[in-house]
């Protein structure tokens, strides 16, 4: 494993995870509670002994440089790094990136610098999933592939959202970037290949998808960087398919893409299941340690319900939410199938003090509120007698400070809601 470089893609503008991106990489976007995005593949490199890290940035880069600056500190006797890569002009090119190929390809020089390279492993910032790189990293190196694609399966309504391919005997041999037209998705179809890798999977998944989680030689991803692809998915992985020998990994576990606000709530309120497909206790994510004390609570109703760390809730009930760092709540305060993100501070008394007197809102949820399948971003200020609920059913909506999206209400960071507002 000492041969292997790890690159995590940090992605673009991140515009299905408007407006939690706004003001920060989709990397960077808190989960569960305590966690960020990017804690998931970074703990998996480190778990699977992979401890030289690129993260590749173009777009609110520096919420995500400081959590890893703060985080993930090796001591002066350690040759493991997290590097933040972000786009950046030179004497050579001073264009943003132009995709995903092409961002790796303008940071090579840096991945390149070390000599014992031999492998590169790409990876997504924006996936939740628990992976040891080690068994890929063994499967690559034993059947002597060029390239390694991990793999799983997808049923057909899925399909127009991964990369699909087909696969014999563990080697791909066709691939497709996200297939729209129903005749071309019928000749991916690959229920005997599902069946026989993943003999308990639901019946309805009968095509092999890609995670876009991949193993290169590094001399196959530097002939491929060298003719100027912009993108792995629509060119890079089925050109390399074509040309090398390639690889596929099964993945037979929980594996979430939430590059939707709708798949981001889902996977989120998945984690206070009582038997979460994904679970928190059990994987121990790294994250910044942060020397919060204790949540404090007083009459409070929680079911299925995760209360982060330094939060004070004093009578409230919540069901089917997460509740994160330093969140205060009021009295008689309802939240249900919400995620609240909570704060990156608490306000001192003497800050609260001149709220007061300049007609400011502190940071907290106040009383008599009702919050339900909404997402609530750090350092919201919720006044007293809100509806935060969706109440006229719509799907999509840009209002003065929220949005609607997949009929979620998100109240981006740093917003006011009024006394008594009705959404």
């Amino acid at each position: 494993m000492k041969s292997v470089i790890s690159v995590i893609l940090g992605g673009g503008q991140g515009t299905r995870l408007f407006p939690l991106t706004k003001d920060r990489s989709k990397p960077a976007v808190p989960i569960g509670g305590k966690y960020r995005l990017i804690d998931i593949p970074i703990t998996n490199c480190l778990r699977s002994g992979l401890n030289r890290i690129f993260v590749i940035t173009q777009f609110n880069s520096e919420s995500i440089n400081k959590h890893i600056i703060q985080t993930y500190r090796f001591d002066n006797f350690h040759s493991g790094f997290v590097n933040i890569l972000a786009a950046e002009q030179s004497m050579e090119n001073r264009d943003w990136f132009q995709g995903t190929a092409d961002a790796v390809r303008k940071n090579l020089k840096h991945i390149l610098a070390f000599q014992d390279v031999r492998y590169v492993l790409i990876l997504s910032g924006d996936q939740i999933y628990n992976m040891d790189y080690k068994k890929v990293f063994d499967f690559h190196t034993e059947n002597k592939n060029e390239l390694t694609i991990c793999v799983k399966p997808v049923a057909r309504k899925e399909i127009s959202s991964f990369g699909i391919m087909k696969v014999k005997d563990n080697q791909i041999e066709d691939f497709i970037e996200k297939p729209k037209d129903p005749e071309v998705q019928n000749k991916f179809i690959s229920v005997n290949a599902v069946r026989k890798n993943f003999p308990d999977i639901e019946p309805d998944k009968e095509f092999f998808a890609s995670m876009g989680i991949y193993i290169f030689n590094v001399d196959t991803i530097v002939e491929m960087l060298n003719r100027n692809f912009t993108d792995f998915g629509k060119e890079i992985i089925p050109q390399t398919i074509k040309e090398k020998k390639t690889g596929a990994y099964f993945f037979n576990d929980y594996w979430e893409d939430v590059g939707t606000i709708k798949t981001f709530l889902k996977a989120n309120l998945d984690f206070a299941l009582p038997l979460p497909k994904f679970d928190l206790y059990e994987h121990n994510i790294f994250t910044h340690a942060r020397y919060l004390p204790p949540s404090k609570t007083g009459n409070v109703f929680a079911e299925n319900a995760i209360l982060s760390e330094g939060s004070i809730i004093q009578r409230a009930t919540i069901k089917n939410s997460i509740i994160g760092i330093r969140t205060i709540i009021k009295d008689n305060v309802v939240i249900e199938n919400s995620y609240i993100m909570g704060a990156d501070y608490y306000e001192s008394d003497q800050a609260k003090n001149e709220n007061t007197k300049n007609g400011i809102k502190d940071i907290c949820i106040d009383s008599n509120t009702i919050i339900k399948n909404a997402i609530v971003d750090k350092n919201s200020r919720i006044g007293k007698n809100c509806k935060i609920i969706n109440h006229e059913n719509k799907k999509e909506f840009d209002g003065a400070n929220y949005f609607i999206r997949d009929g979620i209400v998100i109240i981006p960071k740093n917003s006011v809601i009024e006394d008594g507002t009705v959404i």
